[in-house]
């Protein structure tokens, strides 16, 4: 996982890559920062030949409730190894990945004064438990913090505020990752003019996170026009699973093999209109042909048994590997049935990760 990671990283440097991707990309993507983005979420599911990475995500959840998790297992399984071994200073490396963020935009050494949690009616979400950890965690490290909906942020005289405080940060956890949404016209001007640092940010998720990136991830042919490193190129044709664009030219070869297919929207999150090839109707089918869709070669889940209300039970994952700058923070795991990964199934859900043996 961690040289997959790498290697992604290498590619996501390379002019030609930036090029090629940024054809595709919102207009708000065109915008500078130099904040890399935090919680950096790279899926796998662990196929036979290794781990597969399925996609990447740029405001991935579940880090600091991931973190908590990880410290209460430790108490009972502390014979075996988490990944990372240093389970107990995560909250100091989720500080410092935050503080690192302000260093690299924010040359002139202002201290991070305060961070704006930032998501439509966050009291509502799933995950406000985290935002609520997130902002303690903040606090308990002299950095004031701020759960906000974006109707409670205000840019005034170049700078963004809420409640009349001035916000430094925004920890953006909206799914409307381009910003273009008109309920976000404050945060969209806030971006543009640099009123506060974003992270993640809509380059961002245009660099890594649009499903239409990993039709150039798992083109070595590309990959190696661009002069990519060989090794590099053999790490991701082993762990990125073939992605093609879905389109005019290939959609009937693409619905023949459909069932060895997972059919995904470009700028899908949450297994949102997702779809298992061998489970495709011909009318969700002719929605995929008029969409923006990618079909990635299916790479079945593996299982775990567990005990649920007293009766075994077989629950797919898959594996979330959190990371910054290309360096892995954290390792979770996510418990499901059917065919996408959710949060609905009895005794599903994160779980935390160990070394066995």
């Amino acid at each position: 996982m961690r040289e997959v990671i790498a290697a992604v990283e290498q590619v996501v440097k390379c002019p030609p890559y930036r090029d090629t991707v940024m054809q595709w990309a919102p207009e708000t993507a065109s915008h500078y920062s130099a904040a890399r983005g935090v919680f950096m979420g790279f899926d796998f599911h662990m196929g036979e030949q290794g781990p597969q990475l399925i996609e990447i995500n740029t405001n991935a959840g579940g880090g600091f409730l991931n973190a908590a998790l990880l410290r209460a297992q430790q108490a009972c399984c502390g014979a075996t190894d988490p990944v990372p071994r240093h389970g107990q200073a995560l909250d100091a490396a989720f500080v410092a990945m935050f503080e690192a963020e302000w260093g690299l935009q924010r040359e002139h050494g202002d201290p991070l004064v305060r961070i704006a949690i930032v998501d439509e009616a966050p009291s509502e979400q799933y995950l406000y438990p985290e935002f609520e950890l997130a902002k303690r965690l903040f606090k308990r490290h002299g950095i004031d913090a701020v759960i906000a909906d974006p109707s409670e942020l205000v840019l005034d005289q170049g700078r963004l505020s809420y409640q009349s405080l001035p916000v430094d940060l925004v920890y953006n956890r909206l799914t409307d990752f381009a910003l273009v949404e008109p309920q976000h016209a404050v945060l969209r001007a806030a971006w543009l003019s640099d009123a506060a640092l974003f992270t993640p940010h809509p380059r961002a998720h245009a660099l890594y996170a649009d499903k239409r990136n990993l039709t150039v991830l798992s083109d070595s042919i590309t990959l190696a026009s661009w002069g990519i490193d060989p090794s590099c190129i053999d790490t991701l044709q082993a762990g990125v699973p073939l992605t093609v664009p879905v389109g005019g030219s290939n959609a009937e070869d693409l619905w023949q093999r459909r069932k060895s297919l997972f059919f995904k929207p470009a700028a899908g999150y949450g297994s949102k209109a997702a779809y298992r090839g061998d489970k495709l109707t011909r009318r969700v089918w002719d929605e995929i042909r008029r969409g923006d869709y990618v079909a990635q070669a299916r790479v079945a889940p593996s299982e775990r048994t567990l005990q649920v209300d007293g009766q075994s039970t077989a629950l797919k994952l898959d594996i979330r590997a959190y990371a910054y700058a290309g360096a892995l923070q954290l390792l979770a795991a996510r418990l499901y049935q059917g065919q996408t990964t959710n949060f609905r199934t009895p005794g599903g859900g994160f779980a935390a990760v160990f070394v066995a043996g």
